[in-house]
């Protein structure tokens, strides 16, 4: 080939090379994202679809929730407990929920003002099959001796406003005889900016002593 046939062909074969690195630049794949940047995506992502009310529902999903972690929490801010909340229709009269078998429920009900805290092994809700809402939570607390008994009442006058001159006469009253029987409404207390009741049932003849805790909306 003569020396000027080389020099024509050495500009075309320098544009072949261009294009062919080119080409291959195009078609590399973009290099992984790192495990760690990969896992912080998805579990953000899984994050967003997972979040769920930190309420407790009492469809039966719910009501199994709350028999397997023995926890329930209710939402009662607004001054009462909505049907539509709980995922229940407004003609339901709710679930009575019963762990006597199990063991206790940590019981949470958030009021406007305050929290209601307890243990109980049963759990009812009062309503009609017209209301949108339930007029009462009512749950159970036991102590096997007038001693607890005393210290259960005590803690309500603390924690919730019940009336605490009634509830020293009644303790006064049943100390002098504690193998006596009483049935005896305490002064409701409204520091929760919800009513909550405490209806003692003692009888000092068995070991187990009841008292009927009734929740409603503060008149």
């Amino acid at each position: 080939m003569s020396r000027s046939n080389r020099g024509l062909l050495r500009p075309a074969v320098l544009a072949l090379v261009s294009l062919g690195l080119l080409a291959t630049t195009a078609c590399q794949v973009p290099p992984p994202v790192p495990q760690s940047q990969s896992s912080e995506t998805s579990s953000s992502s899984q994050g967003s679809t997972v979040i769920t009310s930190e309420f407790s529902t009492l469809d039966a999903a719910g009501v199994d929730r709350i028999r397997t972690d023995k926890q329930a929490r209710l939402d009662m801010s607004s001054g009462s407990l909505q049907k539509s909340a709980v995922r229940v229709s407004e003609d339901s009269y709710g679930p009575e929920i019963n762990t006597q078998d199990s063991g206790k429920i940590n019981l949470t009900i958030v009021g406007p003002s305050g929290e209601i805290n307890s243990q109980t092994d049963r759990i009812r809700f009062k309503t009609t099959d017209t209301r949108p809402d339930f007029t009462e939570v009512t749950y159970f607390l036991t102590a096997d001796s007038l001693e607890g008994f005393t210290t259960l009442i005590r803690d309500g006058v603390d924690k919730y406003g019940i009336g605490a001159d009634d509830a020293e006469r009644w303790i006064a009253s049943t100390s002098q005889d504690p193998g006596s029987k009483s049935d005896y409404s305490l002064t409701s207390g409204t520091s929760t900016g919800l009513e909550v009741n405490y209806d003692l049932r003692f009888d000092g003849s068995k070991d187990s002593q009841v008292i009927i805790v009734h929740v409603s909306p503060a008149s």
